[in-house]
């Protein structure tokens, strides 16, 4: 073989593996949910808004059956299953569902419902509740749904933080969005009491543990790195977060990508150490399509970082247990 046919090496590279990443307990059992769904009841499944934020998920769902729709008007009189997303839902999509006689199931995330419940218990005890959170999020919508309007003020930022002006002479409470920035979360709320020093604090920390636990991972890599893929979709809060948290933490180039098509090569320049995690609702077969791709451009090694080590797990929503009626 002369020179000019001989291949040429691939450069080496070396991944670093966040560790947990993708798929946490609430996102696998609202998955969970529309398959058992569509396994007892057939197709189709009505789902309201994306059931998670992943659109390789909710691909893979609409071909086995399920509907996705926007709004509750959205879907027909019918006896098929129609289920409320991982996001959470106002109190009138229930309310709602239950005057047209739909059968619902909800697969709200239980970190969100308790979120729910806390909102709840503050307003019964007269407090005005603070939420920090994103506007038009789904989860964000949802929580501020459950209680009458003007119960509740919105938080997006520090400058929120420092100018909200809540009811003259109104015992304060804040809750939060469970896919929130850990740091900066922590930066309104020290905005926030030191204004409001008697502010009713979460019993736990609203912020979920997937989330907190993947931003951990993604601080002790980014340093170490010369670029972090986050796989995910951009609507996806959790998702975002994970790159910003790359960025903060000295990683000088952190891409949020859904696939491995999407990958802009020419933007990471040259690396011989990349970080790769997962948002909350990425399967895992999209971090394996992306070390498929860097494999046929460099010669790759893979090592997991592990911040903790997970075990949670949520039943599926009652209806759709083994011991329900089919």
């Amino acid at each position: 073989m002369d020179a000019a046919s001989t291949p040429l090496s691939k450069p080496p590279l070396q991944i670093l593996l966040c560790a947990p990443r993708g798929f946490c307990a609430g996102v696998v059992r609202a998955i969970e949910a529309v398959e058992e769904a569509l396994r007892r009841h057939g197709a189709p499944v009505y789902v309201r808004h994306e059931i998670v934020h992943n659109k390789y998920v909710v691909e893979a769902l609409r071909r086995k059956g399920a509907v996705f729709v926007e709004e509750l008007s959205d879907v027909p009189d019918t006896t098929a299953p129609v289920i409320f997303s991982a996001h959470g839902v106002p109190k009138s999509v229930p309310v709602e569902a239950a005057g047209r006689k739909l059968f619902a199931i909800d697969a709200t995330c239980p970190l969100v419902t308790k979120v729910h419940r806390e909102a709840e218990v503050h307003h019964r005890k007269g407090r005005h509740i603070l939420l920090i959170g994103h506007r038009g999020h789904p989860e964000v919508v949802g929580t501020m749904g459950q209680l009458p309007e003007g119960a509740i003020t919105l938080v997006e930022t520090p400058d929120d933080a420092r100018t909200v002006a809540p009811p003259v002479g109104a015992t304060l409470a804040y809750v939060t969005q469970t896919t929130l920035s850990v740091d900066d979360t922590a930066g309104m709320v020290k905005i926030l009491r030191s204004r409001f020093p008697d502010l009713v604090e979460p019993h736990k920390e609203d912020i979920c543990y997937a989330t907190t636990n993947r931003q951990e991972a993604v601080k002790q890599v980014a340093p170490k790195v010369d670029a972090l893929i986050v796989v995910g979709a951009p609507n996806s809060s959790n998702s975002q977060r994970l790159r910003e948290a790359a960025e903060r933490a000295g990683c000088p180039r952190a891409l949020l990508v859904q696939r491995a098509g999407d990958i802009d090569w020419a933007s990471l320049g040259p690396i011989s150490r990349l970080g790769l995690t997962a948002g909350a609702s990425a399967p895992e077969v999209l971090v394996e399509e992306i070390i498929d791709a860097f494999s046929e451009r460099f010669s790759v090694t893979v090592d997991t970082v592990t911040a903790t080590e997970e075990d949670v797990f949520f039943p599926l929503p009652r209806a759709l247990r083994p011991d329900a009626a089919e």
